[in-house]
C-alpha cells in the first residue's frame, strides 16, 4: 500500500505494520498460517478460500465474513470456504 508507506514491505514486516492500525486482516492467502506465526501478531486473520481475488469471487463470502468479524480474536485464524 503505497499510500500507507508500506511499499516494498513484505511478510512479517508488513503484518507488524498492519497490527498497529488494524484488528483484522482479510486475505485470500491460504498459506499464510504456514508462512507466519499467526499467534505472534496482534491481529485476527480471516482467509477467503476464493479462486481469485476478483470482486465477483469474493462477494459471496461477505455474509460469512460479517458473522466472523463480531467474534474473532487476535491470534486466531478463520477460513471462509
Amino acid at each position: 500500500m503505497p499510500e500507507a508507506g508500506w511499499a516494498g514491505k513484505q511478510n512479517g514486516e508488513l503484518l507488524r505494520l498492519a497490527e498497529i492500525d488494524f484488528d483484522i486482516l482479510l486475505t485470500n492467502d491460504q498459506n499464510m498460517e504456514h508462512q507466519q506465526k499467526i499467534k505472534s501478531f496482534d491481529l485476527a486473520f480471516v482467509v477467503l478460500a476464493a479462486p481469485t481475488n476478483d470482486i465477483d469471487d469474493l462477494l459471496p463470502f461477505m455474509p460469512a465474513v460479517n458473522e466472523i468479524l463480531s467474534s474473532i480474536k487476535p491470534g486466531n485464524i478463520e477460513y471462509v470456504r
